[in-house]
């Protein structure tokens, strides 16, 4: 089938977790056959930060304007078998009602920030999708599962609503052997709801565990936060240092944000890059992260400083590794996205079925 993708960015990882999210997939995508044109919007920001400037799995086109997107490639979208709109693409409704208007085939929307879109819905803040869009698209891929989806069908009457997590790619993430650098690390961009979080499972237990080395990879960290003297800051991790990263601590710390606790069911893609590399994961709690990894068994859940405090004492190295090559059997057997592709694959049969037989 003939695919394109109208994404925030695939260039650029630079503060944000859409870039690595659309690579992995559409990359396998792409591996079954596929073709794909990825359409993204010229921003400074990104242009002048792109880890990926060409990918090698799909057709780049960008365009600085809603008038060049519609220009340049109306024809494309016309006659693409599936279109497929992210969301916080810049002006995403007016690129969604331009979808609407001209594609033939498939229409789906890739939420990336679910959670995150139905609370701005509720305050009708439509940045990039409105009520009569969700409507609209055939299909709505989410990456958040649970009540969310029926949610979405019978509130908001989008017709399909399927899960589509973030998944992980094992060619760029896998153990390998490095220096232990750190007790434990964080990778995130900063953010509000976030921080306090961050501080009480990472920095409060640095200043108590003085004898190991702690680190905090991301931008937009305010220059006056006070991270104790044995937390290192990176400003910017590229997503090839990413493995390098994980291999290099004891333990990763993952921090949720608030509206995806809030939501559940919602696995941040560090999750799965972590467990890929064989970094035993401490993370906060939220509804459903059981039904991703099993606690105590593939994942450890913290919700005081104490708490990781006390896996740093108990947990013996055996048993740190056994948490780690656990969570890394879960990964590779159900969120690589080879399995997100083909998950993705069946949706939009699903959609082209019933044309298809009317057809016949």
């Amino acid at each position: 089938m003939n695919f394109v993708c109208i994404g925030l960015s695939i260039t650029s990882s630079w503060g944000n977790g859409h870039a690595t999210t659309y690579r992995a997939l559409l990359k396998e995508l792409a591996a079954l056959g596929h073709k794909i044109l990825f359409l993204e919007k010229d921003v400074p920001y990104y242009a002048d930060n792109r880890d990926m400037p060409f990918p090698g799995f799909c057709e780049l086109g960008m365009y600085k304007t809603i008038e060049e997107l519609k220009e340049e490639y109306e024809k494309r979208v016309a006659k693409a078998d599936v279109v497929i709109v992210g969301s916080y693409v810049p002006n995403g409704v007016e690129v969604g009602e331009w979808v609407m208007a001209v594609a033939k085939g498939a229409k789906a929307f890739y939420d990336i920030d679910t959670p995150v879109t139905l609370a701005k819905l509720e305050r009708k803040d439509y940045e990039y999708i409105n009520p009569q869009l969700i409507s609209q698209y055939d299909l709505y891929l989410s990456f958040s599962g649970g009540a969310i989806l029926k949610h979405l069908e019978s509130h908001y009457g989008s017709p399909m609503a399927k899960p589509l997590y973030c998944s992980v790619d094992p060619d760029l993430y896998h153990p390998e052997f490095k220096e232990m650098k750190w007790q434990m690390g964080y990778l995130g961009t900063y953010s509000t709801d976030r921080q306090p979080t961050v501080n009480k499972l990472l920095n409060k237990p640095a200043a108590q565990f003085s004898k190991g080395k702690f680190v905090v990879a991301g931008p937009q960290y305010p220059q006056d936060i006070e991270w104790a003297d044995n937390v290192e800051h990176i400003s910017h991790l590229p997503p090839s240092e990413h493995r390098a990263f994980y291999n290099s601590q004891k333990f990763t710390l993952n921090v949720t944000r608030e509206d995806m606790i809030k939501a559940g069911y919602s696995p941040s893609v560090r999750l799965f890059e972590a467990a890929a590399c064989g970094a035993p994961i401490i993370s906060d709690y939220w509804d459903g992260i059981d039904s991703i990894f099993q606690i105590n068994k593939e994942i450890l859940i913290a919700r005081s400083s104490s708490d990781v405090l006390h896996y740093f004492n108990i947990i013996s190295e055996e048993e740190r590794k056994h948490i780690s090559e656990n969570a890394r059997k879960k990964v590779m057997q159900a969120h690589t996205a080879k399995v997100r592709a083909k998950e993705l694959e069946n949706y939009v049969k699903r959609v082209l079925e019933p044309s298809e037989k009317m057809q016949l």
